[in-house]
């Protein structure tokens, strides 16, 4: 038996329910032979998910890459202080670039294309001026770009691909941004200052017409503190009455963060085990993300960081603390060691950098190979963040592809 929220059904529908629902992804590209959806994924019992602990039935979702970066390098696009929203100032001067960039990852094909959205703020959108506006945007002016948003990642993706509204953290939307170092100001420094903030910006989103029949996943990405991660995950626990339609479960959502330098734990110093305690802990909302991760993070740091997250959810599920298994999310920057500057807005090579002895592709496909036999994954989410193009991600589905082939 499994749980849903309709009640428990016996295990022989789960397979008509999941080859009727038209999910691309399969358990890693045999698409007609199990078909997986979110749903399924959020309410299968421990005791089931138990049972599927092998590495050929943990189901391998692609993800797009680093858009921002694609436009800067393939599409000549230039970012600076006069284009606060990075990526999502295309929904304002240049969609069709915007469309063409996106459309590279749709066919790659990828299972997940995540929205132009990552930067959006209303604080963002009031610093961006065009001779249209130029005083800015209001927040009452804001929502056709938003829908546009969605729009492009709807028209651009694969036919049976799911598109991931993508939601920065509070960092990404300051100048310059912070996602890096946590650095927050005054009036951002807390929990509850941070959910307040949250809230404020998915009540755009929550604007747009029919929207959560359009988006699959929520993506909270690169968070770089533990009282976010926390305020997140409080978004989910708000009373019904003053609750967002896209915050009440329904919605598949995952929560990445970002471990930048050479540590291994978070910008304000939190430790793994702290950090997925945070991701998963129920004091926090009783709605548990579905997927929990890392993203914009180098990829030689990978085997670590999950090695710890694998160990530590199992500890909770040791502990009897976790009911259904999270999904795993993965996506690294697709440089070669080289660094952001967010002052400068460039990337660099540090002094004495080591050329790696393998292409980006081939390392990351050994990090899912290690969270796959890890056996405490429900699937495994995989793409790239910063300086990863379609050409990345396309060898990336190859080379995961061939060594399912040969195992």
């Amino acid at each position: 038996m499994y749980r849903t929220k309709m009640g428990n059904v016996a295990v022989e529908g789960i397979a008509r329910a999941v080859l009727n629902s038209g999910y691309s992804c399969s358990l890693l590209y045999r698409d007609h032979l199990f078909l997986p959806t979110p749903a399924f994924f959020s309410y299968q019992s421990q005791a089931e998910l138990n049972r599927m602990g092998t590495n050929s039935l943990t189901p391998v979702l692609i993800l797009d890459g680093g858009l921002g970066t694609s436009l800067e390098d393939k599409y000549g696009v230039k970012f600076d202080e006069t284009t606060p929203l990075w990526s999502s100032h295309l929904l304002v001067d240049n969609p069709e670039t915007l469309r063409a960039c996106q459309r590279d990852f749709g066919n790659v094909p990828v299972d997940i294309l995540l929205t132009a959205t990552y930067q959006v703020s209303v604080e963002a959108f009031a610093r961006t001026k065009t001779p249209d506006h130029p005083q800015g945007f209001s927040r009452y002016e804001i929502l056709p770009f938003l829908d546009l948003a969605v729009s492009i990642a709807e028209e651009v993706k694969a036919p049976k691909a799911r598109v991931a509204l993508s939601l920065g953290p509070y960092g990404a939307c300051m100048v310059p941004s912070q996602e890096y170092s946590g650095k927050y100001d005054a009036e951002h420094s807390s929990m509850d200052q941070l959910l307040a903030w949250h809230y404020d910006r998915l009540q755009l989103f929550d604007q747009i017409d029919h929207l959560g029949p359009r988006i699959s996943y929520i993506a909270f990405e690169t968070v770089p503190r533990l009282d976010e991660i926390k305020a997140i995950r409080k978004l989910f626990a708000r009373a019904p009455s003053d609750v967002s339609s896209i915050l009440n479960g329904d919605i598949a959502f995952w929560i990445s963060c970002v471990f930048p330098g050479e540590s291994y734990t978070l910008p304000d110093g939190s430790v793994v085990d702290q950090v997925v305690d945070a991701l998963l802990n129920r004091d926090y909302s009783d709605i548990i993300p579905w997927g929990i991760g890392i993203n914009c993070t180098k990829v030689t740091k990978l085997p670590g960081l999950v090695e710890a997250f694998g160990a530590a959810v199992s500890k909770m599920a040791s502990a009897g603390r976790l009911e259904t298994r999270p999904s795993l999310v993965l996506y690294p920057d697709g440089t070669n060691g080289e660094v952001y500057d967010t002052t400068t807005k460039t990337w660099h090579a540090p002094v004495n950098l080591q050329t790696p002895t393998s292409p980006w592709e081939r390392q990351l496909a050994d990090v899912v190979a290690l969270a796959r036999n890890q056996h405490c994954w429900r699937s495994v989410v995989v793409g790239g963040c910063c300086k990863a193009t379609h050409d990345d991600i396309s060898k990336l589905r190859a080379t995961i592809h061939d060594d399912d082939a040969h195992n």
